[in-house]
């Protein structure tokens, strides 16, 4: 817990540390400029945006080269910034890259990045304060002291291997390192282990030049495409009233899925025996369209490996050149020592809205969530609060643990537990549960605009 003396100081000059310059890292940046907090944003690299700088070198975290965002330009836009009208529906990582360029540069934020800083360790002091030990964009290590810390250092950053039976002499690599297919992929048989987003991303884009591309998978899989009846998915989606039962909302969106695309089998792919939104689902209009025309070719879970060569656990073998493992990523934080908080093995992360850790008092995790949606215009709220909180304007509930239990018990989804799911949320449950805890410091984010203009926002600078 926080001193009297210190919740003083941090009322009135609080110092801030963000972790990241990426999409929630400027937004927390943001946040603390507007309600007048000192803050000093640390960044790696040499850009804003985190991921969506893409980088040809393999090792660093970021896009790929053809990459293009799979939630609609409108419910992606920051609340208070709304994207080019030029954008298309769905913009690809050089023009998303470019608008956090523009926010950050519109809000002030910039003079607030050290770039090419990289943070080592971060610690708590017994006197409360934060230590955060880094290296310079000169390679000198150095030391400061903070107030407050706001970790925004995402959470696709980890590879998560698989891990089999053998060993493989091909080339593997995880979808971390895949920056687009070169001509190394040219006429090779290419093997992508996963379902989710990226491994059919990665899939389609090697089935244009590759001589053969499977797809091997361990569960069934939704697939959505990125456009219903003309509109976005997600605008379409945004379209259902809210009174509807979850559970009402999954069976017809099963069905419709269903009519618009058939039995999976008609794919070679594993029929889906839970309703839709049972796991996170797989956005891609391409997919289905490849399979179906011999382009990529379904394959069940890997059983070993040996040389080149794939058993599958149907006892199918085949040959590969090329394997690249969609297979996620870990949560976690290279800074921390593990014996002070580690969030890799959880089923669900213990934090109250995603964001407040029961031991700490000014200590603050911004987009550590996965929606099914844009993390942005939630991380910016989330930065909000903690700012509010900062400031004094806003408490956080008295029973602090019993909030973040019920969170737990109560997740937005009845996906499968593990890992896999342990920052999932709902995206506007999520943004109607902000809402509410930002109504109790005064401030009303009303409605999302979803490219409603009339809705955008435009906050005070300073709270009152």
């Amino acid at each position: 817990m926080i001193s009297k003396r210190k919740e003083d100081r941090m009322k009135s000059n609080a110092r801030v540390c963000v972790v990241g310059a990426g999409p929630s890292g400027i937004a927390a940046g943001k946040n603390c400029v507007e309600y007048g907090l000192d803050v000093v944003i640390f960044e790696k690299n040499d850009k804003v945006g985190g991921n969506w700088v893409f980088n040809a070198k393999t090792g660093h975290s970021s896009v790929y080269e053809n990459t293009h965002i799979i939630s609609s330009k409108v419910w992606s836009e920051y609340e208070d910034f709304p994207m080019p009208e030029d954008y298309p529906e769905y913009p690809n990582h050089k023009q998303l890259q470019a608008y956090f360029e523009s926010y950050a540069k519109h809000f002030g934020v910039y003079k607030k990045i050290r770039f090419h800083h990289t943070i080592q360790k971060i610690t708590k002091t017994p006197n409360e304060e934060w230590k955060v030990e880094y290296t310079n964009a000169s390679k000198k290590k150095k030391v400061e002291f903070f107030d407050v810390l706001m970790v925004a250092n995402g959470h696709h950053w980890d590879p998560k291997y698989p891990e089999y039976e053998g060993k493989f002499t091909g080339k593997f690599l995880h979808s971390h390192d895949f920056k687009g297919v070169t001509n190394e992929w040219k006429g090779k048989d290419i093997l992508v282990i996963g379902a989710g987003n990226s491994a059919c991303d990665v899939a389609v884009e090697s089935a244009r030049v590759a001589n053969s591309v499977k797809l091997s998978m361990r569960s069934p899989q939704w697939f959505f495409p990125k456009f219903l009846f003309g509109m976005p998915s997600d605008v379409f989606a945004a379209k259902t009233p809210n009174w509807i039962p979850s559970i009402i909302k999954q069976f017809a969106l099963s069905k419709l899925i269903y009519i618009l695309q058939g039995s999976y089998k008609n794919y070679g792919l594993p029929e889906n025996k839970n309703l839709a939104l049972s796991h996170h689902p797989t956005l891609n209009s391409d997919l289905l369209d490849f399979i179906r025309h011999g382009r990529i070719n379904p394959r069940p879970a890997i059983k070993k490996l040996h040389g080149k060569e794939v058993e599958f656990i149907d006892g199918t073998k085949e040959r590969f050149d090329i394997i690249c493992a969609c297979t996620g990523f870990w949560t976690t934080f290279p800074f921390f020592d593990k014996s002070f908080i580690d969030f890799q093995h959880v089923e669900k992360i213990p934090l109250f809205r995603k964001m407040i850790h029961n031991d700490f008092q000014n200590l603050y995790f911004i987009g550590l969530f996965q929606p099914v949606g844009c993390i942005w215009p939630m991380a910016d709220y989330q930065a909000k609060l903690a700012c509010l909180e900062i400031l004094g304007k806003y408490k956080r509930p008295k029973n602090l643990k019993a909030a973040i239990q019920y969170e737990i018990d109560h997740p937005h989804f009845t996906f499968e537990r593990g890992q896999r799911h342990a920052v999932e949320v709902d995206y506007h449950s999520f943004r109607k549960e902000l809402r509410l805890e930002l109504l109790k410091a005064g401030v009303d984010i009303g409605k999302p605009p979803g490219g409603n203009k009339s809705l955008y926002k435009n906050f005070p600078k300073a709270a009152s």
